[in-house]
């Protein structure tokens, strides 16, 4: 993602309405996102945790929206301090911004970049909740969210996307949020999983995706939104580079997903839809970092490569016994990892730089070394810090739910509803006024049965 380019007075940018109003509906495109999040981990999970898995993404809207606004704008993208975390007092409560006050370098205010990259972060605490599926109280994971961008959210993107930051001067190329975003996301649920422990009846219970239909629609969604998320990153549209990455989502994506079912096909013997669905976003991932500096042909090559790795990833999680609810290490761990590491190979030097790959010329492997650096260094701090926030949680105010409402389902017991209300249908709990209907709490199921009486 470009930013801080600095210019001479004479050749200022002037505040362009084209550019603006298409970040404003990519801006708008990334927030789509996360409802579409929703729906992809909820149709994945059990019934009995389908709300709360939508709760857990919408939940991320509201809490990362006000800390943004309070704080977390002038930490990531704020003057650079020592290029670990930035700061600017005009940033605070966004209050010292004027309204057509240009983003540096850039055709377009600072209102537009601040909430574009507001909608990242949001999503990128809500990717980690599709590992941590059926067992973790909603409080805590409120808790946990803040605290997370916070600690590790803010400053990583400062460190690749903010002036100043070490990865962004190093020269890591990150075009919308290979390592800010996926690798951050994947890396900060495998340290929380591996505090929090597995659910009651991993590798026991059958723990099938109740609705592959909301799998589908969920993953369409994404496909649709990332096309905000990964063409508007270059903030303009002015050079083509912003095309180059939209139609480079798509064919990554494509090809990532025919690469998944075709390993599904030969290992298991069947093209599934949750394996579409699962390539499609595997592709999505890769080419978030890569797309800006890859040839259509490269992306076709990284889809490919990203989605059967991604595919053969999601099984590790049984022969190491981590419980990934929901692939997120699998998908946007992995997927995130191969899609910053191929850029070291595929740059061809013309697109969002002139930083070429080994297949490009760059035969002293440069490029490759430093995103090497930049994948290990989030990946480390990420994990490290997730699981010690995770760890100070679960310590304090507990962060799993209790055996008991993790096998009776958590929906009724943290948010007092279910996804389905089948009592109008006849028969079932809701006939009886003795038993809570879908949706309803055991006390006013109590009440209503004193009145009825």
């Amino acid at each position: 993602m470009p930013q801080g380019i600095s210019t001479l007075a004479a050749d200022a940018p002037t505040l362009s309405a084209a550019n603006t109003g298409f970040m404003l509906i990519c801006s708008a495109l990334v927030m789509l996102m996360t409802p579409a999040l929703a729906f992809f981990y909820g149709g994945m999970v059990r019934v009995k945790s389908t709300l709360n898995m939508l709760m857990m993404s919408f939940i991320s809207l509201g809490i990362v929206t006000i800390l943004w606004v309070l704080y977390g704008f002038s930490l990531a993208f704020g003057t650079d301090s020592g290029s670990i975390i930035g700061w600017s007092s005009d940033y605070v409560g966004l209050s010292g911004i004027g309204l057509t006050e240009l983003w540096d370098g850039y055709t377009i205010p600072v209102y537009v970049f601040a909430v574009f990259q507001l909608m990242f972060a949001i999503i990128t605490p809500a990717l980690i909740s599709g590992a941590l599926a059926d067992r973790v109280k909603f409080t805590a994971w409120a808790l946990f969210i803040a605290l997370w961008v916070t600690i590790v959210y803010f400053p990583v993107a400062h460190w690749v996307w903010g002036t100043g930051g070490w990865a962004f001067e190093l020269g890591v190329i990150d075009f919308a949020g290979g390592t800010a975003v996926h690798i951050n996301a994947g890396a900060a649920a495998l340290g929380v999983i591996l505090v929090i422990g597995k659910r009651v009846g991993f590798k026991k219970d059958p723990m099938r995706p109740h609705s592959l239909p909301l799998v589908m629609l969920g993953a369409g969604l994404l496909w649709f939104g990332w096309f905000g998320f990964n063409a508007g990153s270059w903030l303009g549209n002015d050079d083509g580079v912003g095309a180059l990455m939209f139609i480079n989502t798509q064919i990554a994506t494509a090809a990532a997903m025919l690469a998944w079912l075709a390993y599904e096909k030969i290992r298991h013997g069947a093209f599934t839809t949750l394996g579409a669905a699962s390539g499609a976003v595997a592709g999505l991932v890769a080419i978030t970092p890569s797309g800006g500096s890859c040839s259509p042909l490269g992306a076709i090559a990284i889809g490919a490569i990203a989605g059967l790795l991604c595919a053969m990833a999601v099984g590790l999680k049984y022969k190491f016994g981590y419980d990934d609810s929901l692939d997120v290490v699998g998908v946007h761990l992995v997927g995130g990892v191969v899609g910053s590491i191929l850029i070291g190979f595929f740059a061809t030097g013309g697109g969002q730089s002139t930083a070429a790959g080994l297949f490009y010329g760059d035969h002293k492997l440069d490029q490759l070394w430093k995103q090497l650096a930049g994948v290990g260094a989030v990946l480390a701090y990420s994990l490290v810090a997730s699981a010690i926030l995770a760890f100070l949680i679960d310590k304090t105010i507990g962060m799993r739910v209790s055996e008991d409402v993790e096998v009776s389902g958590i929906d009724q017991d943290e948010h007092a509803e279910t996804a389905y209300d089948f009592s109008g249908a006849g028969g079932g709990a809701g006939s009886r006024k003795d038993v809570p209907a879908p949706g309803e709490t055991v006390a006013a199921a109590d009440r209503n049965k004193k009145v009825d009486a």
